[in-house]
């Protein structure tokens, strides 16, 4: 192990190359990143560090949103079978469709997805943003929410409005019961529970906290809760203990693994610095017009555009 990170190390600093890691990913990955974080606040980390090749450890539509937002730099997925089963849920084909169907409608779409649904979409969200997001759309206008419907769901609530909301869901999250998180609330009554909004509504309705993995970490920082039990995937445990060790942390269960986080491996990173495969690229065509709908939410939350 120590001599796989030792050449990382020296590669990553031969060929100037950043590595990215979401909270999901196995600890040692976490430990030889350069930056850890959720998905879209890594590609926009991306963005502002000098590196000619990002190692995005995560899935691909993370590695794909990284490549969007940095087309003039060498985007690498160390897994290319490293996907996610949510944003494979909607095709650009399926969401063409639903949009002829509710001409006018605003497309919001969650950033777990591919490029194809991105570039069909009017603006793009996360987890954390999805809110205000869509308080940002005039409420005489439908809107369209993909693909999560839990998210979607979550949404509806906070805003008061009515969403046109695609069926799809995080199948690790949707594993979360909410028999099981009650039992684990009778059993560490001192705990604060905190989830995210890919959970089913019941489990949102259970929780002290509804966050996205980034308002998670924030969390820790300053709370004065010395216990939580935490309803998101079990890599996000690893990173919170290194924000705020002090703090006892419990996963709700240990279903909550998602399979395709834990495809990444040194030996992965590795071959990919020493290759610079498997490439991520998008097209061009496609990239461009996804790239409007992640300004477009780059304009409502930080009121700035990308260039």
């Amino acid at each position: 192990m120590p001599s796989l990170q030792k050449e990382i190390d020296q590669l990553r600093r031969q060929k100037k190359a950043v590595i990215l890691s979401h909270t999901y990913q196995p600890p040692e990955i976490q430990d030889i990143a350069d930056i850890v974080g959720d998905s879209y606040g890594l590609s926009l980390q991306a963005t502002k560090v000098e590196a000619d090749l990002i190692v995005f450890c995560g899935v691909s539509f993370m590695a794909e949103t990284a490549a969007i937002l940095n087309p003039r730099r060498r985007v690498l997925l160390p897994d290319a079978s490293a996907g996610c089963p949510m944003a494979e849920m909607i095709t650009a084909s399926q969401l063409r469709d639903l949009k002829s169907q509710h001409p006018g409608a605003a497309v919001v779409c969650y950033v777990n997805s591919t490029a194809e649904v991105k570039a069909e979409s009017s603006i793009c969200c996360t987890s954390s943003n999805a809110v205000k997001i869509v308080e940002s759309i005039p409420p005489e206008q439908p809107i369209i929410f993909v693909p999560d419907r839990y998210l979607g769901r979550f949404v509806e609530r906070r805003t008061n409005r009515q969403l046109i909301v695609w069926d799809g869901f995080c199948p690790t999250h949707a594993m979360l019961e909410i028999d099981t998180v009650l039992g684990m609330k009778r059993q560490y009554p001192e705990a604060e529970l905190m989830v995210h909004p890919e959970c089913m509504p019941e489990v949102q309705d259970a929780a002290d906290h509804v966050l996205s993995t980034g308002q998670m970490c924030e969390l820790v920082k300053t709370t004065e809760c010395r216990r939580f039990l935490v309803g998101t995937e079990e890599g996000i445990i690893y990173t919170l203990r290194q924000i705020a060790p002090h703090i006892d942390y419990i996963s709700l269960s240990p279903q909550l693994v998602c399979p395709n986080m834990k495809k990444t491996t040194l030996a992965k990173v590795l071959h990919s610095l020493q290759t610079g495969e498997p490439r991520v690229t998008v097209p061009t065509e496609v990239a461009d017009r996804a790239r409007q709908a992640i300004t477009a939410m780059l304009e409502v939350t930080e009121g700035r555009s990308f260039k």
